[in-house]
């Protein structure tokens, strides 16, 4: 005989099943539709950046060195950002025009573009926007200030559309990108 306890116990059981049936289903959708987002935004970076291989294309079109190397006491290393600082203070995110493009220095003393790094500031952004900015379906991260840039607050993602990283192709660091090879000028 079922007693209403038991109809209960089975009502709770199959209500939780179906919950996490509908709940996989919903994460595995969404995991699909991450990946490819995921992959459409590292073609649309690679596709942007490509003839900044040589950087003197990308010193064409405005990009400047800043701020060195830049690299972790454990992390690996993000390395030289050659930034366009028109596309920075306009504050639109676009993957067809990032603001920075990134190198890793060579032993030979070549550069070799390993991705992009797109970037806004903070104030501008939140001007026009109540939300934490994305780019293709990646939440950006925010960098508070007093930061080692000396920059005022700013949102920024990593696209490491070139050179992949173990750590994830949004990662802030490369764990396999060294400046060892880099000496200023």
């Amino acid at each position: 005989m079922i007693t209403n306890r038991s109809t209960t116990r089975l009502l709770l059981t199959l209500s939780i099943a179906i919950a996490m049936c509908v709940t996989s289903s919903v994460g595995a959708q969404q995991a699909a539709n991450y990946g490819q987002s995921t992959g459409d935004l590292v073609k649309a970076v690679r596709d942007a950046t490509e003839r900044y291989k040589d950087v003197a294309a990308a010193e064409a079109d405005g990009y400047t060195l800043m701020f060195g190397c830049v690299s972790g006491p454990d992390s690996g290393a993000m390395g030289l950002h050659y930034v366009n600082l028109s596309l920075v203070t306009d504050n639109v995110l676009d993957p067809a025009k990032p603001e920075i493009v990134i190198y890793e220095p060579l032993p030979n003393g070549r550069l070799k573009l390993t991705g992009a790094d797109f970037l806004v500031f903070a104030a501008g952004w939140h001007a026009t926007h109540p939300e934490t900015p994305q780019l293709g379906g990646q939440l950006m991260h925010l960098f508070e200030s007093p930061n080692r840039f000396g920059l005022p607050d700013f949102y920024t993602l990593h696209v490491w559309a070139w050179k992949e990283n173990p750590t994830g192709m949004f990662s802030n660091w490369h764990s396999k990108v060294s400046c060892e090879s880099f000496s200023p000028q």
